[in-house]
């Protein structure tokens, strides 16, 4: 399946004006233009039929019929996973069918994990964020990529996030934190017995603590002060957590977001001095990357 929405948006920066005029109106309006001839869209956008083939060469199709019905099968099969009508990946799947199967149920774990957000919940989280002294993050397994990326982040804008491999360092953590320290506990089954241990020592110290669980009750939710939850919606067959794991992360990225966007001006001022320049040692950093021998990776 062409995913034509993403070759519109990726093309556009180098698009003609007379493309962009196409470009937006199909995005704008896809389940019109995707029962629309040639002429009525170019009536519509206030091109020329030619202007339009064009624009769908250039995007890979031999001209608007194949451009049309690729963009038809799109949105069909975005409707058939919003109705959860998508099946397992099975074992006689070609490579084509896994590739569409995992990457549109991201898609819809992202979209439904959207749809659970509840925006005063969000903001009560960013408020404990910023009022804390620390950030501490619990994650083991899968979770514990995404707690990294979270500490990362907050780190970059000298907002202080501690996470730990090791789960005995973890539990550590959590029994020397104090009221004025935030934890945030990562679990998608919001049952992970270390997590849950982790949280019952969180709790004991008297700090709070936001948990990212699969929505529903848990051990982990239940115990946390608030709760925020991505989709259940896993693969039966899974060597590991896929869709839950891009929903956990596309939280962070929401929670990292929100946070910057209200301390925008310190943030920004904070962002640029940790920025990390090829080629300088500002800020302290020793780069590699000023030596006047070039590796042997580098682009020539």
């Amino acid at each position: 399946m062409e995913i034509i929405t993403i070759r519109l948006k990726t093309y556009r920066e180098e698009a003609t004006t007379t493309e962009q005029a196409i470009i937006d109106f199909v995005l704008a309006h896809p389940q019109d233009v995707s029962r629309m001839t040639i002429y009525a869209l170019s009536e519509a956008t206030f091109t020329s039929p030619s202007s339009i083939i064009r624009l769908c060469k250039r995007l890979g199709f031999s001209g608007f019929k194949g451009f049309s019905k690729a963009l038809l099968y799109e949105l069909a099969v975005r409707d058939s996973y919003k109705a959860k009508e998508i099946s397992d990946v099975e074992r006689t799947d070609a490579l084509s069918d896994v590739i569409h199967k995992v990457t549109h149920k991201n898609i819809l774990s992202l979209e439904e994990t959207g749809d659970l957000l509840d925006e005063s919940i969000v903001d009560r989280c960013l408020d404990l964020m910023m009022k804390a002294d620390r950030l501490v993050l619990f994650g083991i397994g899968a979770s514990l990529i995404v707690a990294k990326d979270a500490q990362l982040k907050f780190t970059r804008i000298n907002k202080m996030a501690y996470v730990n491999e090791d789960w005995h360092t973890q539990l550590l953590m959590a029994k020397n934190m104090n009221p004025r320290d935030l934890a945030i506990v990562i679990s998608y089954s919001g049952q992970t017995d270390e997590m849950v241990t982790c949280l019952d020592e969180v709790k004991r110290n008297g700090a709070r603590a936001i948990s990212i669980t699969k929505f529903g009750h848990s051990p982990i939710a239940d115990k946390s002060d608030l709760q925020l939850y991505v989709a259940a919606n896993e693969y039966s067959f899974r060597s590991g957590a896929m869709s839950s794991r891009i929903a956990q992360l596309n939280l962070v990225d929401i929670l990292y977001t929100a946070y910057v966007n209200k301390e925008y001006e310190q943030s920004l001022e904070i962002l640029e001095k940790t920025q990390i320049r090829k080629g300088t040692n500002e800020d302290g950093f020793n780069q590699i990357n000023n030596r006047e021998k070039k590796s042997p990776y580098d682009e020539t």
